[in-house]
């Protein structure tokens, strides 16, 4: 075990923790009683407004009906009643910039009354719209620096919520983010305008189907957020970790996840204890999270809500994240969600789980148990099918990410080529239709365990596939390369806007059609037809689906996110969003640029960590084992004795190569490109090998060097001590 006393005395700390605050009494008050209680959600809307105002209210965030801002007023006077109640001093207008995380400009109630007091207000004006500096945050060139005005507008579909902190709390109103020329500057207001583009063009194919009664169709997401828990005391004594998300040494522990033992195993105490409180504070906020268990990889674990309303679902996303590490320091851990944080074991995804449908229709992906004669639910998965075999790319590139290029590919999750798992039982649905006609469905059966004291269970048509990275499960499709580090709004708005172009494309031939049945055959025939080459049920992680994919089906294989990126901005993905009026070409570009400068960026301050830990940390610990080898050859020589220096000369090699490699990296390093797409290609081409190879050597030797010089907390400490 570790000699080295900083790491001694990180572990003594771990072995003698203790909470920062005392147990919770979770019997004091039912999770149901606590649930959305920090909420201003629909229930406590129609108990403190007036009955016209919460119906108006209510028109919009049901049926889509323009925001009467008339009302504003009256909300804002309630909200600030019932959040004073809660302790609440402050507002805050929360946003979403195109940094991926949350951001907050927070606002006192309080304001002078002139007589040396002060009055608590709240207009609808300050509800309604914020300003926040428009400048500072990532453009991608459409806001210069002196042009820095910025806007954020009330988002009355996302409900405002109570944030707890021990010395108050603080009344949070989810809002869009918007520039003085009216564009886009967040990832919130794409992925509206996206859900209004699915809401149009699904309204006429209900039309189609009898079934247009004015209810609103919108998208809806369940996203599982995976992450990693280290003691914090690990955490801070590796530069790396706090610093880049992820450790950039560290030699494969004797014992990895090989064993598959951590994988949905007995959750550590301290562990678990974190994790109710965090379902307790998310409770409190209205976010349904219903799942936790371990993970694959040691120190790995999984949190999941039920899937609600996809915007909805994408602010409560990033509660998730928020609260997660939030409450994890409580505990003395840090919450990692890098996509990639230890080499060699399991990497972190966000599986993104998503339907779409309407409150008297239900989920519109719903097969029935009879799929083959569900026209509707036919035309509706043929249209997702069609839209990512036609938008595979641009799909790709919304996951693109420095972090998300460590773990796609592995096996461990899905490869960088999109397809779509259909399972058994729709395969053979869309093969019938294929070939003529759909007669018949695989039906449900019944599995039996074969011990008389066990029950049967109720057998799925199809099984599942781990290696897909859109697969149908059931009643849905979950898109499972998203990367654990990334907002769930983006992937979340190309997949709406997709499959709203391939919705309108399909209504517009069956509008067509005199005879309405003959057409949804001919037409669910076309589409497999021409769109089936991106169904596979098959080993994604395998080489043999990696060259049928390429060679035979001619699937797009973007391996790295400089070269899925530029898809973001293709003539066709801005064709599509300015139909769509989702994205102007403009704002295309201004992502476009700020994903490849976020590459780049991400990438150099790993480099120069890695160049500044190997120089200063890794480097002197080698230097003085191989002093402290050379002293014992020296003194044991003087004394007659014969010593084989294998050990010296490995080490001597090492250091030597050690250095050569820190200098090659910091040559890389110091390129200065001229465009941010050189800057991404340099970064990917010339720093990410360079790095590659200094770790190679510090790797290597952290296998050799005395386990009391070795200056970091290792693998084995990080991942196994709880």
């Amino acid at each position: 075990m570790s000699g080295n006393k900083a790491r001694l005395d990180a572990i003594s700390a771990v072995i003698n923790y203790k909470p920062l605050s005392a147990p919770l009494n979770f019997a004091e008050t039912p999770a149901q009683e606590l649930f959305a209680s920090n909420v201003f959600s629909s229930a406590v809307m129609k108990q403190r407004l007036p009955k016209p105002v919460y119906k108006s209210i209510m028109a919009t965030i049901q049926k889509g009906a323009p925001l009467d801002t008339s009302t504003a007023d009256v909300v804002a006077s309630a909200m600030k009643d019932w959040a004073i109640e809660k302790g609440a001093t402050h507002y805050a207008h929360v946003f979403y910039p195109l940094t991926g995380l949350t951001a907050e400009k927070h606002d006192s109630f309080l304001s002078p009354n002139g007589d040396g007091a002060a009055i608590a207000e709240f207009t609808g004006e300050q509800l309604i719209q914020g300003e926040p500096d428009g400048s500072s945050f990532p453009t991608g060139g459409i806001r210069p620096t002196f042009e820095a005005r910025g806007y954020t507008a009330w988002d009355v579909t996302s409900p405002a919520y109570i944030l707890e902190n021990p010395n108050g709390t603080t009344l949070c109103i989810p809002t869009a983010f918007v520039s003085w020329t009216g564009e886009a500057l967040d990832k919130k207001t794409p992925l509206l305008r996206a859900m209004k583009a699915l809401n149009t063009q699904a309204q006429r194919i209900l039309k189609l189907f009898g079934d247009a009664d004015g209810s609103l169709v919108t998208s809806t997401a369940g996203p599982e957020q995976e992450y990693f828990l280290i003691d914090r005391n690990f955490y801070l004594a590796r530069p790396d970790l706090m610093t880049a998300g992820r450790t950039l040494f560290g030699a494969a522990p004797a014992k990895g996840q090989e064993f598959d033992d951590h994988y949905f195993g007995a959750i550590p105490e301290r562990v678990l204890a974190c994790m109710m409180e965090t379902e307790r504070e998310l409770y409190k906020l209205g976010v349904p999270v219903k799942t936790r268990h371990n993970e694959v990889a040691p120190g790995q674990y999984e949190v999941a809500p039920v899937y609600e309303n996809a915007n909805v679902a994408t602010d409560h996303q990033q509660l998730i994240m928020i609260m997660l590490r939030r409450v994890a320091e409580k505990y003395g851990m840090v919450c990692v969600t890098h996509e990639k944080p230890f080499a060699g074991v399991n990497g972190s995804g966000k599986h993104v789980n998503f339907s779409f449908g309407s409150p008297s229709l239900g989920n519109l992906l719903e097969p029935g148990d009879t799929p083959h004669e569900n026209a509707r639910f036919l035309v509706f998965c043929a249209a997702v099918i069609r839209a990512v075999d036609k938008y595979a790319p641009l799909l790709r590139s919304v996951i693109a990410s420095a972090g998300n290029d460590h773990r796609l590919g592995a096996n461990e999750a899905p490869p960088a080529i999109i397809s779509i798992f259909l399972g058994d039982q729709l395969t053979d649905v869309f093969e019938q239709i294929k070939a003529g006609g759909a007669k018949s469905s695989k039906a449900k059966s019944t599995l039996n365990i074969g011990v008389d004291t066990l029950p049967p269970l109720p057998l799925h048509a199809g099984d599942r596939n781990r290696t897909s990275p859109f697969a149908f499960t059931g009643n849905k499709f979950e898109f499972r390369a998203v990367g654990s580090n990334q907002s769930i709004a983006t992937p979340l708005m190309v997949l709406n806007v997709i499959v709203a172009e391939s919705i309108d494309y399909l209504a517009t031939k069956l509008e067509a059609a005199d005879d309405l049945g003959s057409a949804i055959q001919k037409l669910l025939q076309e589409v497999i037809v021409e769109h089936g080459r991106v169904i596979f049920n098959g080993d994604g992680y395998s080489e043999a689906w990696h060259k049928e994919a390429e060679e035979e089906r001619g699937l797009a294989n973007l391996r790295n996110s400089v070269a899925a990126i530029p898809e973001f901005g293709s003539d066709a993905a801005k064709e599509l969003f300015e139909k769509y009026s989702v994205l102007s070409a403009r704002e295309v570009d201004s992502r476009v640029e700020v994903k490849l400068e976020q590459y780049a960026k991400a990438v150099a301050v790993e480099a120069k960590l890695a160049a500044k830990i190997a120089k200063t940390m890794i480097f002197p610990a080698a230097i003085r084992y191989q002093s402290e080898l050379a002293t014992t050859c020296a003194n044991l020589k003087t004394v007659g004795y014969t010593f084989d220096t294998n050990t010296l000369d490995r080490v001597t090699d090492l250091v030597r190569c050690l250095q050569d490699s820190i200098v090659e990296l910091d040559a890389a390093i110091a390129h200065e490109g001229e465009s941010v797409h050189e800057e991404a290609e340099h970064a990917l081409t010339k720093i990410v090998p360079a790095m590659s190879v200094v770790r190679g050597y510090a790797d290597t030797l952290e296998n050799i060097v005395a386990d009391d010089l070795w200056p970091l907390p290792t693998y084995q400490e990080m991942l196994f001590i709880k």
